[in-house]
């Protein structure tokens, strides 16, 4: 795996490991694991943990809370995004014809098009270390909620207000939507499981440092 370059947005200062912050979160981070759309462990990712900025922390474990109460858990698929992960994004797409997990993710779409529909972003607001990938999950059933498509699925499926997925899912949508309204956070038009915190701390800084708890620590 390649390493991050060397940038002068190293500082992880501002940074925190999401779970020391909200204990109850539960992990799965996919880019750290070959099930994702590109079929291998994205650069800089060094640990499957979730990292974000303190305000953004802050923030989730008050939705966290408030979830919680009502008898969920908030599922996490990515934070924090280093730069170097979005520059892999990129290259897979303007030059690598691999297309093995086109059947997960994205299999209405070409690839050169995910782009294009905002559905990948050349700079990604992940990489200012605000913005959260997740989804809630039932504690009676131990189950993720039903939210009418999967994570990471380049549809307008998953768009928040697709009308064609049933009135449950679209119920469950608007559940962690609102929570997270609520928190602090915005939501974007194409996926139901994006949220950027609105007073980011670092809105024109793009981070390069990877995804690791002893990098944060050391």
């Amino acid at each position: 795996m390649r390493a991050c370059s060397s940038d002068p947005a190293l500082d992880p200062s501002g940074f925190v490991v999401l779970a020391d912050y909200v204990p109850a979160i539960v992990q799965e981070i996919r880019y750290y694991s070959t099930y994702n759309f590109i079929g291998e462990r994205i650069d800089g990712y060094e640990e499957p943990c979730a990292i974000a900025t303190v305000e953004a922390a802050r923030a989730l474990k008050g939705v966290s809370n408030e979830l919680f109460v009502k008898g969920y858990r908030l599922k996490v698929f990515d934070a924090y995004r280093p730069a170097c992960a979005v520059k892999q994004f990129v290259l897979w797409g303007i030059e690598d014809q691999d297309i093995r997990m086109k059947q997960y993710f994205y299999p209405e779409q070409e690839k050169q098009e995910l782009f294009r529909k905002g559905y990948i972003a050349s700079k990604s607001s992940h990489s200012r270390g605000s913005a959260i990938d997740l989804t809630l999950l039932d504690m009676k059933t131990g189950k993720e909620v039903d939210m009418g498509s999967p994570f990471d699925l380049f549809s307008e499926l998953s768009h928040p207000d697709n009308k064609t997925i049933t009135e449950e899912q679209y119920k469950n949508r608007m559940l962690l939507q609102s929570s997270m309204i609520r928190g602090g956070f915005e939501p974007i038009n194409c996926e139901w499981w994006h949220f950027m915190l609105k007073n980011e701390p670092y809105p024109d800084t793009y981070f390069e440092f990877p995804v690791s708890s002893a990098y944060l620590r050391r």
